[in-house]
């Protein structure tokens, strides 16, 4: 199959009803939030969140959790090394950088989407590969409400303590309602470098559409977290007249008029402008 011939932008809209979308661990794990207290998702995250789900439906992936891992390798590091194509081709200081990143490419879907770093200690090489998908950080329309709460654990962590020890208390953070939106493009001129094809192209569109399946935990339950409407803008061209900042800032998302306080995605007013040469599909998830 040929690779992605025509530039696609997209763009996300998520809500978070009594969640945490992405603690900050330096924060206590709270949800991030920006000085203006507008809500924040890491591109990591949403990166991690889309690979989980091209593992569940079937691809290979590089970048896998340690929960998740299905190939027995604990590491990057031995992840490649296990590779038998990336192996004939490492040869020291003499490696053919080209061909062992074509390599990668052919293996890894996310390697092809995101790109990869392949540097690990007692290399005598690098190889790096930039992926043709990028995906910036979710902010959210309007500031977020961040409740706390204390909570204690009915069991101490260590034995021989008595009474209540020291790691019995901690606190959990919850965004009481957010909406987010997640926006992104696939470049065709990196695509051509990676082997990115339209088939490709599709797998991303549907874990973006079901981004939150199988991603329930205690800080995201089932059903907390939620994708309400993905817009695919997908273009003639390779590099279209209509730029991605402009194609992202033809949605509008705006709080109604009369509404105070929003706590559902049916709470806002959702416009998009006409661009000429591109109509993106959209699909409603709710």
């Amino acid at each position: 199959m040929s690779t992605l011939q025509n530039k696609i932008d997209f763009a996300v809209i998520i809500s978070a009803t009594n969640a945490n979308p992405n603690g900050d661990p330096l924060n206590g794990n709270r949800p991030r939030e920006n000085f203006d207290g507008y809500g924040e998702i890491s591109d990591v995250c949403i990166k991690r969140k889309i690979r989980n789900r091209l593992q569940d439906m079937g691809e290979k992936i590089f970048v896998q959790s340690d929960d998740r891992c299905d190939d027995g390798c604990d590491s990057l590091k031995k992840r490649a090394e296990n590779c038998a194509a990336l192996k004939a081709l490492s040869n020291g200081k003499n490696t053919n950088r080209d061909d062992y990143a074509k390599a990668a490419c052919a293996e890894w879907i996310d390697v092809r989407s995101f790109g990869q770093v392949f540097a690990f200690k007692g290399d005598t090489v690098s190889v790096g590969v930039r992926g043709p998908v990028s995906i910036q950080q979710a902010v959210s329309i309007d500031p977020v409400d961040i409740v706390s709460m204390q909570i204690t654990k009915s069991v101490n962590s260590e034995s021989a303590k008595q009474g209540k020890a020291s790691d019995t208390m901690g606190a959990k953070h919850r965004v009481e309602f957010g909406l987010y939106v997640v926006k992104g493009s696939i470049n065709c001129q990196l695509a051509e470098k990676t082997g990115f094809t339209d088939e490709d192209a599709d797998k991303i569109k549907e874990a973006l559409k079901t981004l939150f399946e199988n991603d329930c935990s205690s800080a995201r339950p089932e059903g907390s977290m939620e994708v309400c409407r993905l817009y695919w803008w997908k273009h003639n061209c390779k590099t279209p007249a209509n730029s991605s900042a402009k194609v992202h800032r033809s949605l509008k998302v705006k709080l109604k008029d009369g509404v105070a306080k929003p706590m559902s995605f049916e709470d806002y007013d959702i416009t998009l402008e006409e661009l000429d040469g591109v109509k993106p599909e959209i699909y409603d998830m709710i």
